[in-house]
């Protein structure tokens, strides 16, 4: 025969019914396991919302990290670009200093313009006169054409509706034609100024030498200036004439000539020379 429990209190019995005890032990179980779960799930969501902090934090400071990043690369690229800079106007400087003396130079011809234009019809008709001179003392190779040119230079410059300007660019073509002739080779076919008038090839190497050739080639003859008159040539000296009109006239490739010369070397490159200088 089981037994009934029973409980004291304040000196008394107090009885226990059966089923309540299995009932109490349910409820000491229920309070044994949601307390540590509840605790559990409350340091789990604690440990999630400093993970998503410090995940936050860390975004925030790799945000920063790339920032500072950008920025040191832009401050390297301007210290690159203004080195760059400093390099070029360091190689600019010396051209900058050639445009302002050139600069300074130009502002001094204008302000003496109105002195130069004055003095420009009198040393229009000098260097005028000195080309004509030079023409008339030159080997007289294409004598015609070029005293003709001369001639139409002293037309120009009396004429009124010229301006300085286009009678200044007249006189600078007609030195640069006579000066130009002391650096070309030329042939060419024309009549020879003597009491036959026979055609002839003329070969002409720039001031130095001024040549003949009848186009059988039996006679031939070089200018001598001291004498002012053609020289004859022996037959060696045509072959070598004959060479030079082909070697002009591009039949025969560039070589060097033996032939006597019209004036000594030094004698056409002075002359040139001081009518240049003047």
């Amino acid at each position: 025969m089981s037994r009934i429990p029973t409980t004291r209190r304040n000196g008394g019995v107090r009885r226990v019914l059966p089923g309540a005890l299995p009932a109490l032990g349910l409820l000491l179980a229920s309070f044994s396991v949601v307390g540590p779960v509840s605790a559990q799930s409350e340091l789990e969501q604690e440990a999630l919302q400093a993970q998503q902090t410090q995940a936050e934090l860390q975004a925030k400071i790799d945000a920063a990290d790339e920032s500072v990043r950008e920025r040191i690369a832009e401050l390297r690229q301007a210290e690159e670009e203004a080195r760059r800079l400093e390099s070029y106007n360091h190689a600019l400087a010396p051209q900058v200093e050639s445009l302002e003396q050139k600069l300074g130079e130009r502002e001094n011809a204008i302000a003496t313009l109105a002195e130069t234009g004055e003095a420009l019809p009198g040393l229009l008709n000098d260097m005028t006169e000195r080309l004509s001179a030079w023409v008339e003392q030159d080997i007289p190779f294409l004598r015609d054409e070029r005293l003709a040119r001369v001639a139409s230079l002293e037309s120009d410059l009396v004429n009124p509706s010229l301006s300085d300007s286009a009678k200044l660019e007249k006189v600078l073509g007609a030195w640069k034609a006579e000066l130009n002739y002391g650096r070309e080779l030329d042939a060419w076919r024309s009549t020879l100024d003597d009491e036959g008038g026979r055609q002839v090839d003329f070969l002409r190497m720039g001031r130095v030498g001024w040549y003949y050739l009848t186009p059988d080639g039996q006679e031939g003859g070089v200018w001598d200036v001291a004498s002012s008159e053609w020289k004859p040539l022996d037959a060696g000296a045509r072959k070598e004439l004959a060479k030079g009109l082909r070697i002009v006239r591009d039949q025969r490739a560039p070589e060097l000539l033996n032939l006597p010369l019209s004036q000594p070397l030094s004698a056409a490159a002075e002359s040139q020379a001081q009518e240049g200088r003047s």
